[in-house]
């Protein structure tokens, strides 16, 4: 199907003519480095919005009285708010530009995280943060289907590696921040200061992201949107892919959901400014994604894949160990490794769409995040019903996945007459 029969944004799946130089952003060329800088900080403002009470989520417990399974509904509505409005934000983002529909999606989401520290019920709160989500939702489709206009296709990997580095920042600085401030003022104060912090990220974001100059609006018909959905989910590869980003984020959200629990519980017993550090590991993932680019270019797309999932399912192990050194490590590669697949994965699918890149982002990011809901909702119970075991067991089974569909993936490649995407 042609992109002008889906209403998909077409400047980029024409080749540029030959006779005409390129002038898409290239690492060191003029605008590269504001562009990398505005999407950065958009990923750190996104991740530290999302999940700005995950770390907390031992004393949202006690604060309303609820159990683990129950708080982490915080985590659960936001990024499953992102999961469900993902695509309707990336047909929007075909209509009226990538960069208007980021810079309304940030600007609603800070407005909300100010809200959301007076929130007087649990269940106030949870709604809160399904709407938070639904306007993040905004952001990660429109971000990797902006870069794929406006980078040229060799820098592709390394400048999504970069945005999803910006996510581990976010991460990273919204789980810190808000354990060393609740511990001194309470979990209200801490997702607070995170909106605040994310106000000012959302600010510099809209000033510094260059003009887009390759976009062209495409239609918001409802029909032309569906069979631009259908012909992604119809590409086995494309369906790999999503699968694979929902697995990976299955065993990371599970992890980070319930990770807070267990270092307050013996023999560890940390405070939690303390738990708030642990995420510092988060910078692993910054550094493993902004290389993805390199290690593809080792390894090839699938070989990045297995050692990301064979280095996730090592930190899995070695988090079993009551000792915390063997935690942290454990955290460590689990971090290094979801961070590396997530950053192969996406790139792999704005490369593999012919037509309609924010939808085919759309549906990976919507994959993503009802990964990520389903892994911080199934990895509470796990452990609520087994412990920190029952937390791996499920991380586990999600790499079992990951390494079967990248079999699978090979096994394709190896009968198809032409590799078309790998």
């Amino acid at each position: 199907m042609s992109p002008a029969s889906t209403g998909a944004s077409t400047t980029l799946d024409a080749v540029p003519s030959l006779a005409a130089p390129d002038s898409r952003l290239t690492p060191g060329g003029p605008g590269y480095r504001r562009m990398s800088f505005a999407l950065f900080l958009a990923g750190v403002a996104t991740f530290a919005l999302l999940y700005s009470t995950q770390a907390l989520l031992p004393l949202v417990s006690d604060g309303f009285g609820v159990s683990a399974s129950d708080a982490s509904w915080t985590v659960a509505a936001a990024t499953g708010g992102l999961a469900l409005f993902v695509i309707p934000m990336s047909a929007l983002s075909e209509r009226f530009g990538r960069r208007t529909v980021m810079t309304a999606s940030l600007a609603v989401a800070v407005t909300v995280s100010l809200l959301v520290p007076f929130a007087p019920s649990l269940g106030v709160l949870v709604v809160l943060r399904g709407v938070q989500g639904a306007a993040l939702a905004g952001l990660p489709a429109s971000a990797t289907a902006y870069l794929a206009e406006e980078v040229r296709p060799r820098a592709l990997v390394t400048a999504i590696g970069l945005f999803v580095a910006g996510n581990s920042v976010g991460g990273m600085s919204g789980r810190v921040v808000t354990g060393w401030v609740a511990q001194e003022w309470g979990w209200r104060v801490a997702v607070g200061t995170v909106g605040l912090i994310a106000v000012g990220c959302a600010v510099a974001f809209r000033l510094l992201l260059p003009a887009p100059k390759h976009f062209k609006a495409g239609s918001l018909h409802p029909r032309r949107l569906l069979a631009t959905v259908r012909d992604h989910l119809a590409d086995p590869l494309l369906r790999r892919l999503y699968a694979i980003g929902a697995l990976f984020m299955t065993v990371f959200g599970g992890v980070y959901t319930v990770i807070g629990y267990r270092l307050t519980e013996e023999p560890f017993s940390l405070p939690q400014g303390v738990i708030g550090s642990i995420f510092l590991v988060y910078l692993v993932g910054t550094v493993s994604a902004s290389t993805a680019g390199r290690l593809v270019g080792r390894l090839g797309r699938r070989g990045a894949l297995y050692l990301g999932g064979g280095t996730t399912a090592a930190g899995l192990l070695l988090s079993l160990a009551d000792s915390l050194p063997l935690v942290l490590l454990g955290l460590v590669l689990i971090t290094a490794g979801f961070f590396a697949g997530h950053a192969v994965a996406s790139s792999a699918v704005s490369r593999t769409a012919t037509h309609g890149r924010a939808q085919a982002s759309a549906l990976y990011q919507s994959a993503y995040y009802i990964g990520s809901s389903a892994g911080s909702t199934v990895g509470a119970l796990a452990f609520h019903a087994s412990g920190w075991s029952g937390t791996v067991g499920v991380g586990l089974l999600a790499i079992l996945g990951i390494v079967t569909l990248t079999v699978l993936g090979s096994l394709a490649a190896r009968r198809a007459p032409v590799p078309a995407h790998s």
